[in-house]
Formats: C-alpha cells, sequence, structure tokens
C-alpha cells in the first residue's frame, strides 16, 4: 500500500505533463548556427570554389564549413552547426549535406 501512495505523485505527474494542451505543436524558430541544406540541393553540380563555399555556407545558416575532397576519409561525428560539401576531381560538387 505504501508503494502506491509513493508512486501516486510520480503518476500524476507524468500524466499531467503529458497532457495534449501541454504537447501542442508551437511554431519553430530558426535556431542560429543551424545547418539547413534542403534549399541548397540546385547547388550539386556546380564548381566548387571559394566562392561557392562562402555562398552555400550564407545559406545553410551553418556556421562552419567542411570540404569533402574525392578519396577523402571523414570522421562521422554528426554537427548541426556544420555544412559539408563534398566534391570530385574536377571540383564539381556532388553532395552537399549537413553534419
Amino acid at each position: 500500500m505504501k508503494r502506491f501512495l509513493v508512486l501516486s505523485p510520480v503518476v500524476l505527474f507524468a500524466q499531467a505533463c503529458a497532457s495534449p494542451q501541454e504537447s501542442a505543436e508551437l511554431p519553430r524558430q530558426a535556431q542560429a548556427g543551424v545547418c539547413n541544406a534542403d534549399n541548397l540541393q540546385s547547388h550539386v553540380g556546380h564548381k566548387a570554389s571559394a566562392a561557392s563555399g562562402e555562398t552555400l555556407l550564407r545559406l545553410s545558416g551553418a556556421r562552419t564549413l567542411r570540404w569533402g575532397p574525392p578519396r577523402s576519409a571523414m570522421t562521422m561525428d554528426y554537427r548541426a552547426d556544420r555544412l559539408t560539401v563534398a566534391y570530385d576531381d574536377d571540383y564539381t560538387i556532388v553532395r552537399i549535406s549537413c553534419g
């Protein structure tokens, strides 16, 4: 019986936190420095250059740019503030992603 009395406030608190009124979606604000590569995919096929990197970085909202040269190993750590642009031997952009 004591167990029920001890757990009772915890259960009530958990139910209050999960109420439908509380979980309504709020409008999301863009976070400064968070990468978004969705609108950059039209740049795949363009030439990689310092100018294109600067433009892609600005459009993505990311804080840092990582170039991915051909046949290069890259870390798999995910950083929400980083834009990764991979290119081939001819400096043609082949992939644009965040992380």
